[in-house]
């Protein structure tokens, strides 16, 4: 799919933001198998990324091979041979405890070593015993791809989208975060997959009639399944049409994608290895990797054909390995997932409250959805009827995302779709209840916060009476995958004994403390703001009555308010909102900086504020600290100065390796009649061939351990004697060109004068202005008799001078000084005619009359009209006048 980028994007109108206009928005569909981005920017098609391969999407692989490091499909090969190098799969191991079932199913599809962090995760070790974090490994994937974003941009690329299953926990969104700051990019937005296929799918199309569809999306590390409402409607904040996106309901199985159907593929394939050869493959690393890569194959051509012939030339012990694998026989292992396939659609409906009669199609996308059995499933849960195929089942997603993450930066406007996403996971607040003597043993009290199906980007209100610091607990009411802990966030809010103590002091009677929680865009939850709040009373009569009708008040100790929804960039940034509240005219520092003198004359009446302050900790699987990012942020720069560092010294040897051999075949002595040899002199050629023999002498014993600058000094040393020798070819073949040229102007400059004068004497014999005087059209004839007399010698010389020899006169020389002549002409030549002044005639009478225009017929004489075209008409165009013979 290719669409031209302003047929869906525009720049926005920032003239006075002239150094934004230029800036660029990366999405990244980050796989578990492979890896699509695109790039928004104003004058660059709005296609998928193209790799240095020009390959649409990429290998979600990171590899090294003897110290180089590898990405995409390179890297991917290379589990074969470096099985212990070789890191896939990544996706699956985002926030894994490291004791989680995740973790052992991952040394089951991967042949890599996995280690316990400091953080309860899981660090990867290559075979040298270095061990990167898995963010550090996808930050290394992202980073390749930000750089192949920069080449296509020609500019820096700093905001990026990228897409998440809408199952990812509060845990695996931390990690792709972190992953994204340590690549050196920035996160705009995290959006759901099948939330960015709905928006890819209503670029081109209108809704007038509300319409729901199911986006079945089949990946490698899993199935969902996103209903969404579809609705075009007229926009009066937008001016016009808008298309609204409302997610309704989820459903997804984690543990039934492309990744396990591979696996089930690879233990047909190992089984049969292990019974022709009575040998078990699955010790040797580099042959269960070779079957890994075989049954992706074998997967690819089963989707199409019903049998295929699996072939692994020396599989492991120097054995090649045959077999043929059926269709029939891949469904059978894979018998007890077939019921799963169609749950997450099942689970969507269930979730939203409708049935199929209410769907308009199911939408299949993913990689994996072009799997027979998969589609079966499907077909046979919602009919034939209801299954669209009309999206690219592999970059539906990252356009989709492109387009909503251009909407989201302030430096495009796009089609206006608004998109209302969901929470997918129950997510509850726990605290402790206020101890009392009779109950010394404070009781928990949990709530459901934000249930599943929650819109995302809004906020709820907790109210409690308290007056002593306490702390929320976040938690997932239940796991969200196996071996993931509940708990999310411990946030203690502390300053509130004393804030309390203030608001008392002040007049208030009951204050509580107020909570806010937010469930962000890209789907984090925090508490985003606490405040200690009251209502001083107007003591007054008016006041009481007004208090009477109009006042309320909340007995509950904790009360729950829905709030508007928040901008992502914002509601994602911690202590956004506790920031913006000190702003607020109610703030306790407003009410408490009067003067006393002022307090005694007229007490203040309102609500009062003062900010608590939030702490925040990670009980259980806790993101990387700032120091930890910015370790892993070192980390990855010494290795990108090492590898640029190593590029260059091989371009620098590469570059000097093939002058060697450019300058040896100059030197052959079976080329006679070369342009080197005719432009070279023996010795100079032999001086050459000595300095040559040393090049390659030390190029064989010290190229392998020479820095790249001692490459450039060998290189310049032979370019320096080579340098007079190119000099000359290069004069020889210049100088006709620049002889043609100052003969031209001479030719030119000849032409003008000669009419120039003509009309000078016509002129002046009817008493007409000139465009020049005779001074200076003797000035112009001076200077072209100097160029003509300087040209005529120096020509003359060169002509004695062999072309071994170097020139007497260069083309250079030549040029400028028939540039002067041209200059010169040309201030001439581009004069305007002054126009003619008629004298005024005295009439007989007293009256004085006004002279008249040029061209005005005055008593029957007609006087000329001279202009710029009728004066002079010297050939001169964008080159000069036409060639002329050589001197």
């Amino acid at each position: 799919m290719r669409l031209t980028l302003w047929s869906l994007l525009s720049l926005s109108a920032l003239s006075w933001l002239p150094h934004l206009a230029s800036a660029s928005v990366l999405a990244i569909d980050y796989g578990n198998d492979f890896i699509k981005a695109s790039l928004m920017k104003p004058g660059v098609p709005f296609d998928v990324l193209l790799n240095k391969d020009s390959k649409r999407k990429i290998s979600s692989v990171v590899a090294w091979k003897k110290g180089d490091r590898l990405f995409g499909q390179d890297a991917f090969n290379l589990a074969s041979r470096f099985p212990s190098d070789t890191f896939p799969s990544l996706k699956l191991l985002e926030a894994a405890p490291f004791d989680s079932p995740i973790v052992s199913y991952y040394t089951q599809i991967s042949t890599a070593e996995v280690r316990e962090s400091a953080r309860k995760t899981v660090n990867l070790v290559q075979s040298d015993g270095t061990e990167w974090s898995v963010e550090e490994l996808i930050a290394m994937e992202l980073a390749y791809i930000k750089h192949l974003a920069e080449l296509t941009a020609n500019e820096k690329v700093t905001d990026v989208i990228v897409t998440v299953p809408p199952y990812y926990s509060s845990f695996e969104r931390d990690a792709i975060v972190d992953a994204i700051e340590i690549s050196g990019l920035k996160t705009l937005a995290l959006i759901n997959d099948g939330t960015a296929v709905a928006v890819n799918y209503a670029m081109t199309r209108t809704f007038p009639i509300p319409e729901y569809h199911i986006i079945f999306d089949a990946g490698a590390s899993g199935i969902r399944a996103t209903l969404a409402s579809f609705t075009t409607a007229s926009d009066s904040k937008a001016g016009g049409q808008g298309t609204h996106i409302a997610v309704t309901a989820v459903g997804y199985d984690r543990g039934t994608g492309g990744v396990e159907l591979d696996r089930r593929l690879r233990d047909i394939l190992v089984e049969a290895f292990n019974s022709k050869t009575g040998r078990n493959v699955r010790e040797d690393k580099r042959g269960m990797a070779k079957l890994w890569k075989e049954a992706q194959r074998i997967k690819s051509i089963l989707s199409a054909n019903t049998e295929a012939v699996a072939s692994v030339e020396s599989l492991a012990w120097d054995i090649d390995f045959k077999t043929k694998v059926t269709r029939a026989q891949f469904e059978e292992a894979c018998q007890d997932l077939k019921t799963r396939f169609a749950k997450p659609v099942e689970d969507a409906l269930k979730n939203a409250g409708l049935t199929l009669d209410d769907i308009t199609s199911v939408i299949l996308t993913g990689g994996s959805s072009r799997t027979p059995m998969i589609q079966a499933a499907v077909k046979a849960s919602v009919g034939e009827d209801k299954i669209a195929l009309n999206v690219n089942a592999d970059e539906s997603a990252v356009l989709g995302a492109a387009l909503h993450g251009a909407s989201l930066s302030r430096q495009f406007k796009t089609k206006n779709i608004r998109v209302s996403d969901i929470s997918a996971h129950d997510i509850e607040v726990s605290y402790f209840a206020s101890a009392s003597a009779s109950n010394p043993r404070p009781r928990t009290i949990t709530t459901l916060i934000f249930p599943a199906g929650s819109k995302v980007g809004t906020k709820k209100l907790l109210t409690f009476k308290r007056k002593e610091d306490f702390s929320l607990y976040l938690d997932y009411k239940n796991p969200v995958a196996p071996g993931f802990p509940a708990g999310m966030l411990e946030v203690e809010l502390g300053n509130v004994t004393q804030a309390i103590a203030n608001l008392t002091e002040q007049g208030v009677i009951d204050p509580v403390v107020k909570a806010t929680l937010t469930l962000s865009e890209s789907g984090f939850v925090s508490v985003s703001n606490a405040i200690a709040y009251g209502e001083i009373k107007d003591d007054s009569i008016a006041g009481k009555l007004k208090g009477f009708f109009g006042g309320t008040s909340s007995s509950d100790e904790t009360k729950t308010e829905s709030a508007e929804n928040v901008p992502p960039r914002d509601s994602e940034t911690p202590g956004a909102d506790a920031a913006s509240s000190s702003d607020a005219p109610s703030s306790a520092s407003e009410s408490t900086s009067a003067a006393p003198e002022k307090e005694e004359k007229k007490k203040y009446v309102g609500p009062v504020e003062i900010p608590l302050t939030i702490d925040t900790k990670f009980p259980t699987i806790t993101p990387m600290s700032l120091q930890e990012k910015q370790k892993a942020r070192s980390r990855l720069r010494a290795i990108d100065a090492e590898e640029t560092a190593k590029n260059r010294r091989e371009e620098a040897r590469n570059t000097f390796e093939s002058y060697l051999y450019r300058l040896r075949d100059l030197l052959d002595e079976e080329n006679a009649e070369t342009p080197f040899k005719k432009c070279s002199q023996p010795k100079e050629r032999q001086a050459i061939a000595e300095k040559l023999d040393d090049s390659f002498t030390w190029l064989h014993d010290r190229g392998d351990y020479a820095e790249t600058s001692q490459f450039l000094d060998k290189r310049i040393a032979l370019e320096t004697l080579e340098k007079p020798i190119i000099h000359r070819y290069q004069e020889i073949e210049a100088f006709p060109q620049a002889l043609n040229n100052s003969q031209m102007w001479n030719w030119s400059t000849r032409l003008f004068l000669t009419e120039a004068r003509q009309n000078l004497t016509a002129e002046a014999a009817a008493d007409l202005p000139s465009k020049w005087t005779k001074d200076e059209l003797d000035a112009l004839e001076k200077t072209l008799r100097e160029h003509e007399a300087w040209l005529s010698e120096w020509v003359e010389k060169q002509k004695s001078v062999k072309a071994n020899e170097d020139p007497v006169i260069e083309t250079t020389e030549m040029k400028a000084r028939a540039k002067v002549l041209e200059n010169h002409l040309q201030r001439l030549w581009k004069r305007k005619v002054p126009k003619a002044v008629k004298k005024p005639k005295t009439s007989a009478t007293t009256s004085t009359e006004v002279p008249k225009e040029t061209g005005e017929v005055e008593d029957g004489n007609e006087t000329p009209v001279v202009g710029d075209e009728e004066q002079q008409q010297v050939p001169l165009g964008d080159d000069g006048p036409q060639e002329h013979d050589e001197l």
